[in-house]
């Protein structure tokens, strides 16, 4: 398989998702404190909810067009990629049914709870799934100055939050990691601002709500 396509931001994505797949399992995953409380007021919930929104939101208007494409008199390749975009739909919806249970109070864990191990489950599966059936096909149909106008894609869709967004996406990358994706998404005078603004400031919140209990429980 080639690699001549750099797809370490699109790994450093889905990195990130699972990580914060795990904490909302965690959150969610016993009543105290609130899950509703947490997922309604801490931010770790919003910063997922808005990273995996720009993310699949540049796969579907930037990369799954051209590999469409590409991929035209090869069914079986087309049926795995029209996979992954069902998978895409069933999973704007379970976001959007969580936060329509947030919104009601009369929802109680239990509905919450399964919404959100759906969402835990669904996302991992997809994940892989993606990795493994169709980024090869991506590496192999699309060109380089199509990866670079999905790669421009997404960048502009974490732009407008890239103050909060990229510490996220970047919470616990190597050093080499994080040059290659400041290199790829932030022009160099916004990385100094990344470096002594946005990333303090990430490092300051609490984005699951879980410090004080690890403090009263000696626990991660």
């Amino acid at each position: 398989m080639s690699d001549r396509l750099d797809m370490t931001v699109t790994y450093t994505v889905h990195g990130a998702l699972r990580r914060e797949l795990r904490q909302l399992a965690r959150a969610t995953a016993r009543p105290h404190p609130d899950p509703r409380h947490v997922l309604r007021t801490a931010p770790g919930w919003a910063m997922f909810r808005s990273a995996l929104h720009a993310h699949q939101t540049a796969e579907d208007e930037a990369l799954w067009p051209p590999l469409r494409r590409g991929l035209v008199g090869r069914p079986f390749d087309l049926t795995r990629l029209e996979a992954i975009e069902a998978e895409h739909a069933a999973l704007v919806s379970l976001v959007g049914a969580i936060d329509e249970a947030l919104a009601d109070p009369d929802v109680g864990l239990d509905l919450l709870g399964e919404l959100t191990g759906s969402l835990v489950t669904g996302l991992d599966k997809h994940l892989d799934h993606e990795e493994e059936a169709v980024f090869p096909l991506v590496r192999s149909v699309l060109s380089q100055e199509q990866w670079d106008l999905f790669g421009r894609a997404h960048a502009r869709r974490i732009e407008p939050d890239a103050a909060r967004l990229l510490p996220w996406l970047l919470d616990g990358a190597d050093a080499r990691t994080v040059a290659s994706v400041l290199a790829q998404i932030l022009p160099e005078p916004a990385r100094h601002a990344y470096v002594h603004r946005w990333r303090p400031a990430y490092e300051a919140l609490d984005p699951w709500g879980t410090r004080g209990t690890r403090a009263l429980t000696g626990t991660w």
